[in-house]
């Protein structure tokens, strides 16, 4: 899970990389804090695309997390 404090904290290292540079231990730690970032997006981004229901024009309702989501195979 992302916190603001670590929102805060690419940022600042962003900053800083824009106007000093960055140490090679602050670009690891921007690195892996952007990874973690990213991460977090696509999981919350995976758990909406599950929860969505279409309406067919027969009006039968497909779950396409059920269809489409990692619980299937295809």
């Amino acid at each position: 899970m992302i916190t603001q404090e670590m929102i805060d904290r690419i940022n600042a290292l962003y900053h800083k990389s824009q106007s000093v540079g960055l140490t090679e231990a602050e670009k690891k730690e921007q690195t892996d804090l952007r990874k973690a970032y990213i991460a977090a997006i696509r999981t919350n981004m995976r758990a909406n695309l599950d929860n969505i229901s279409i309406r067919e024009e027969d009006g039968s309702i497909t779950d396409l997390g059920k269809k489409f989501g990692k619980g299937n195979p295809s």
